[in-house]
């Protein structure tokens, strides 16, 4: 069983990290990083095996792809705090000649980083790729990618929702995160999607719903659950509903949140409500 209350003392951290890093800087997205932080954190501590003495080539453990590289501030951060390079690091966020650029990019040689992304919609066909090396070089292990909703308003995702069942692409996991949120305005506003879930299922996908998916205990069980339907001929697609901001109330639901950096007032409203739990850097 999963140690929930070691988890979410990680989960309050990494938040703190996240809000620290965009308010030093006054520039990146705390809101999509904030709901997406109980993901992060559940699978690169609790379902993936990886290695952290990081090699790009990723023989003999499992990968991730984030494809919506805007939320770096979260990925970066539970990088971190999982062992991948020095927390204290994270006070470069976005700085010149950092590695920790507002968008992930392999140019700088950070590990844990495997694609430079932030151009949408293309992180799932770098995830397909990597899953079917996987099959070529007889290694079981399994691809993981993560999406934004917004993001799937880009063409080239269904090119690839196409290809990977199409081609049975089984060791994969590709989950999307649903927060009906994106820069201009609600998901509904700027370009309805419909149900995402039956279109997933029309290419071909196998597909799971998580209503709670701010939820540890919930986003762990799926994705355990996840990893058994794999091997069985579909690719397997986690619907994952969570709240743009979570864990900061003025945050909380607010497209206004999707890249804006909290003044000095609204840090310290926001680190209130996340107490320090493993140290700042």
């Amino acid at each position: 069983m999963p140690d929930t209350k070691k988890l979410n003392e990680l989960t309050t951290q990494v938040r703190r990290d996240i809000v620290r890093m965009v308010h030093k800087v006054s520039s990146g997205h705390p809101g999509g990083s904030l709901g997406c932080t109980e993901f992060l954190v559940a699978l690169y501590n609790e379902v993936m095996e990886i290695d952290t003495d990081f090699k790009m080539d990723g023989v003999g453990e499992d990968l991730f792809f984030l494809s919506n590289g805007h939320i770096s501030p979260v990925f970066y951060s539970v990088l971190a705090r999982r062992g991948y390079f020095p927390v204290e690091e994270l006070n470069t966020f976005r700085l010149l000649d950092s590695r920790l650029q507002g968008h992930p990019t392999t140019h700088e040689g950070l590990p844990g980083i495997r694609i430079a992304s932030g151009s949408l919609g293309q992180g799932m066909s770098v995830a397909i790729g990597a899953a079917l090396s996987k099959k070529l070089n007889n290694d079981n292990h399994l691809i993981y990618s993560l999406h934004g909703d917004g993001e799937l308003q880009e063409g080239q995702n269904w090119e690839a929702i196409m290809y990977a069942a199409g081609k049975k692409v089984d060791n994969y996991i590709a989950t999307i995160d649903l927060n009906g949120e994106q820069i201009d305005g609600s998901t509904d506003e700027v370009l309805p999607m419909g149900d995402i879930k039956a279109k997933f299922e029309a290419f071909g996908w196998d597909v799971m719903v998580v209503e709670k998916g701010n939820d540890l205990e919930a986003i762990i069980a799926a994705l355990k659950e996840a990893k058994t339907r794999t091997g069985k001929g579909k690719p397997v697609c986690i619907l994952l509903h969570t709240i743009m901001g979570n864990g900061v109330d003025f945050m909380m639901g607010s497209n206004a949140w999707h890249g804006k950096a909290p003044n000095d007032e609204q840090l310290e409203k926001a680190l209130a409500q996340n107490p320090e739990t493993l140290g700042d850097y």
